[in-house]
């Protein structure tokens, strides 16, 4: 058990603080039973903090007058997102969430959702709140090029073609700034016909 702790610990150390871990990133370090034993063990010490069954963070350290404290959590879509790479499948936020993460919206959902090609499934993450990934046959709501424009698609789809205010539209034209004349183009393609009117108007 000693051996396999250490091989673990090491194994964590080698990456920058703020990683998040799964189960099977330590498989071939031991059994499954020893590992498990282990990730008990290094969480139960400190170096790592468990958001939720078979997932682990390394967490992040900022430094105080009298020591050091545990600089907060990753959020919900930070973890979404290894989820999705660990995975090798494509996500995109939808709902609440998705008006939340581009400053369309102050509500913020117990419960985040996205769209994915992978596996649908629920992540209880802390006490109420969750990861839902919903699966989707529709592939070119996940093929963009600019991962920008397809979150705003995305949340121009929640709100509604007739219910767009002019400030959300100000608030959308300021994040263009971030997505390339060459990603629209081989975007525009995607989008939906009366949200390709509202982009090129604004």
């Amino acid at each position: 058990m000693k051996t396999v702790i250490s091989q673990i610990e090491n194994k964590i150390k080698r990456h920058k603080r703020g990683k998040i871990f799964f189960l099977d990133d330590f498989a071939g370090l031991g059994t499954p039973d020893a590992i498990k034993k282990s990730l008990q063990r290094l969480t139960n010490s400190g170096l790592l903090m468990r958001l939720a069954n078979g997932i682990y963070w390394f967490p992040k350290k900022e430094k105080e007058l009298y020591g050091v404290q545990i600089s907060g959590k990753p959020t919900l879509d930070e973890i979404a997102r290894a989820i999705a790479k660990r995975d090798k499948a494509r996500i995109v936020p939808t709902g609440l969430h998705a008006l939340n993460l581009l400053n369309l919206s102050t509500q913020v959902p117990a419960n985040v959702v996205y769209l994915t090609d992978g596996t649908a499934r629920k992540i209880k993450i802390g006490e109420g709140k969750g990861i839902v990934f919903k699966h989707t046959s529709e592939v070119k709501r996940l093929a963009y090029k600019s991962e920008y424009l397809m979150l705003i698609v995305s949340a121009l789809r929640e709100i509604g073609e007739n219910n767009i205010t002019d400030e959300q539209l100000a608030i959308i034209k300021n994040h263009f700034s971030n997505i390339t004349t060459e990603e629209f183009e081989k975007d525009i393609k995607l989008i939906p016909v009366w949200i390709r009117k509202i982009l090129l108007a604004i």
